[in-house]
């Protein structure tokens, strides 16, 4: 019994050490560029899981932010680019703006992979290898029709739908799918730039409510509108449905006292741990890079958000 124990912890340590072994050797470079600054708490899972990946993999990871700023997201690609790393993970915000730099780099044979954002048009419009994210269209239908069918949404309602970037490759594919579903049934959707600033978002939310008094719904389109959605509802001293997208605190919080019927979760860890795991294995042993939907069972309402909630900010 004695030799088995002591051959089983001999194992376990050569197993570290192997671990250890390949992970410090970093033979593999990359750099992450998010698109929003280090104060967005959502990318914390993201950047934990590219740090976990890149510790298991053995990658050099360097990330950078874009402070919500198309021409220092371009130069960071570039300035990338030109340092020759192995891989690229880049937020696609825009279907257009960063086309030219993403494709320069694919042409220096760097493996680019988008998350979190992809392009409109996915692969047919950018050069990245691939996409690690949820399918946001998708998932802004899914969120619309469990919407109707819950609270009985009908032709000639009105509901609303702030955006935290208009422009933004997620809030009009998300927002895109709202419509969508919001259209087959008559209804209408009027939405605003809500802005980044949490306070501010709430205030133009609650003031928007209040002018309109015909809505008879809110839709969260990121991270921020559906931070505050519920506290903007209660400004406005309203009582109308409100669903959403992503995982924070709040957002757990007003799912579990029913102030929100229910987010849509990304999954963020997985976004940043996939992408930088395939630079990785495409760059040691040549194997391609895929991609894959982390918007998987992506609706969380009341009866399943508890189960999250002690991961926020790290897992979830």
């Amino acid at each position: 019994m004695k030799s088995t124990k002591l051959a089983a912890a001999m194992l376990a340590a050569c197993t570290a050490t192997a671990w250890t072994s390949i992970a410090s050797a970093a033979d593999v470079k990359a750099t992450m560029i998010i698109y929003l600054d280090p104060s967005v708490q959502f990318f914390n899972p993201v950047v934990k899981g590219a740090q976990d990946a890149a510790a298991q993999f053995g990658v050099d990871l360097d990330v950078q932010y874009a402070n919500n700023d198309p021409v220092r997201q371009n130069d960071l690609i570039e300035a990338a680019t030109a340092a020759g790393v192995d891989g690229i993970a880049v937020a696609i915000s825009s279907s257009d703006a960063f086309d030219n730099s993403i494709c320069n780099a694919t042409k220096a044979g760097i493996i680019v992979i988008g998350f979190n954002n992809d392009d409109l048009e996915g692969a047919k419009g950018n050069c990245r290898q691939a996409y690690v994210g949820m399918n946001e269209f998708a998932s802004g239908y899914e969120l619309g029709q469990r919407m109707i069918e819950k609270f009985g949404l009908k032709e000639g309602d009105v509901v609303f739908n702030p955006r935290e970037i208009p422009e933004a490759s997620f809030a009009v594919a998300r927002g895109g799918g709202i419509e969508k579903a919001m259209s087959e049934k008559g209804i209408k959707v009027e939405t605003v730039k809500s802005g980044l600033d949490l306070a501010e978002a709430r205030n133009i939310m609650a003031q928007f409510l209040i002018a309109n008094k015909n809505v008879k719904a809110l839709f969260g389109t990121g991270s921020v509108t559906s931070t505050v959605g519920a506290g903007a509802i209660k400004d406005a001293g309203v009582d109308i449905p409100f669903g959403g997208f992503d995982l924070a605190v709040e957002i757990v919080n007003a799912v579990e006292s029913g102030a929100m019927f229910a987010t849509m979760d990304q999954q963020p860890y997985l976004q940043g741990f996939y992408p930088i795991a395939q630079i990785a294995l495409a760059k040691k042993y040549g194997l391609t890079p895929t991609d894959i939907d982390t918007g998987q069972g992506a609706f969380l309402d009341k009866d399943r958000i508890g189960a999250v909630k002690p991961l926020i900010g790290t897992y979830r």
